[in-house]
């Protein structure tokens, strides 16, 4: 009765009988048809693994810097005088655990030596005076994007290249940022090259921004070396501002980087730009959301490039939590929303934290209406307060009136 419910013979019965005797359930699982046995033996295998993940196409001879299937292909005959096809060949690297992929282009003339020095010795130094001092650490950076910029894919019928219609102008616009390891963002968009003058005004705001002393790191660009910056540093700044530099060639170092990459490549470059003032327009927009989102500014910091900002590698996961805690309320000061009980209040909460805790400078926050907004360049106006942060200043944190007050009333 079985095997006619299966629709097999008696004897394919008996041996699945015989199998589930011997190994049990598991011994009755489909299993994958083997295939034709590996033209490579495991050690070749794994000989061309460490090449292709371990070395450059050129130190083999090839013209190429990036591993293509071709190349690979010469790679195999050459080294175990085995042929195989292109799409062999791509069957093969998906066996081994390897996808094609974007690389990153870093500088030849990076010194690594100078790099490790920089993580374990010159910054830990940075974060202990800035400790000391009460000082807030930005790092800083400029980029350019180009009307003609484009970024990401879309869907269209196989074998049919699909065609986005948008703006033949080559225009440019220049963006500087500077971010704080809290995700702080503050950001200026402008036409023209980037020159001292132009950095001067970024400081000048900067420092109308952000309370207290300021540690600024940048890159050795000539514009930050200018003698028009070091004079207003030493001269204008009041004390409040010190200048450090990042080591030559190490822009992975930054983590100003990674915000170019994401209002570049994930906002930007997958719009439809129609003309120049469009182009501006969205740089202001990507920018301002990662300023109203600081979460997301922070989260940077826990690639793996960035980690020795936080010193995250040598945390256990409970100290990275109570760190990124005391971030988001600013070194521990518990700030309620000014927003909070009204409709479009903050809702940032943060996990196990009691009623009033939040991300300060949230989405939400952002949206309470009547509000302070930050200007069309990313600061905040000369007077004007952001949600959920430290007074600005000159500015006093008054206190709500309570219910049986005449202010209340």
């Amino acid at each position: 009765m079985v095997a006619r419910m299966f629709s097999v013979s008696r004897a394919i019965l008996f041996r699945w009988q015989q199998k589930y005797d011997q190994g049990g359930p598991v011994a009755l699982e489909t299993k994958k048809t083997p295939g034709p046995a590996s033209r490579l033996s495991p050690t070749q295998l794994s000989k061309l693994y460490a090449i292709i993940t371990g070395s450059d196409p050129r130190q083999l001879q090839f013209d190429f810097g990036l591993w293509t299937r071709k190349i690979i292909r010469e790679l195999i005959r050459r080294e175990f005088g085995v042929k195989f096809s292109e799409v062999q060949v791509g069957r093969l690297l998906k066996k081994m655990g390897l996808s094609p992929q974007r690389p990153l282009y870093r500088a030849y003339q990076q010194d690594p030596e100078r790099v490790e020095e920089w993580k374990k010795s010159a910054y830990p130094k940075i974060r202990k005076l800035a400790a000391e001092e009460g000082a807030s650490i930005f790092f800083a950076d400029e980029a350019s994007i180009r009307t003609d910029h484009h970024a990401g894919t879309t869907w269209a019928p196989v074998g049919q290249t699909p065609v986005v219609i948008t703006t033949g102008e080559r225009k440019s616009v220049n963006m500087i940022s500077a971010i704080s390891p809290r995700g702080e963002l503050r950001f200026r968009v402008q036409e023209g090259k980037m020159n001292a003058g132009k950095f001067i005004d970024f400081l000048k705001a900067l420092l109308d921004s952000v309370p207290g002393k300021i540690f600024l790191i940048v890159d050795g660009h000539p514009v930050h070396r200018a003698k028009k910056v070091s004079e207003f540093v030493k001269e204008k700044a009041d004390g409040r501002l010190s200048i450090f530099f990042l080591p030559p060639y190490s822009p992975d170092l930054n983590p100003d980087e990674w915000v170019w990459n994401n209002v570049k490549n994930d906002r930007i470059g997958r719009s439809v730009i129609i003309s120049a003032g469009d182009l501006k327009a969205k740089a202001i927009g990507a920018l301002r959301r990662l300023q109203k989102l600081p979460d997301i500014v922070r989260g940077f910091l826990r690639d793996p490039k960035l980690a020795y900002i936080l010193e995250l590698h040598k945390r256990t996961a409970r100290e990275v939590y109570k760190l990124i805690f005391s971030l988001v309320t600013r070194r521990g000061q518990r700030i309620a929303c000014p927003g909070a009980g009204q409709a479009g209040a903050c809702r940032s909460w943060i996990p196990g934290s009691p009623r009033g805790g939040h991300v300060p400078g949230g989405l939400a926050c952002a949206q309470v209406p009547g509000v302070p907004q930050p200007g069309s360049d990313g600061f905040l106006q000369r007077g004007q307060h952001r949600p959920g942060s430290r007074a600005g200043p000159g500015q006093r944190r008054r206190a709500a009136p309570s219910p049986a007050s005449p202010a209340a009333r």
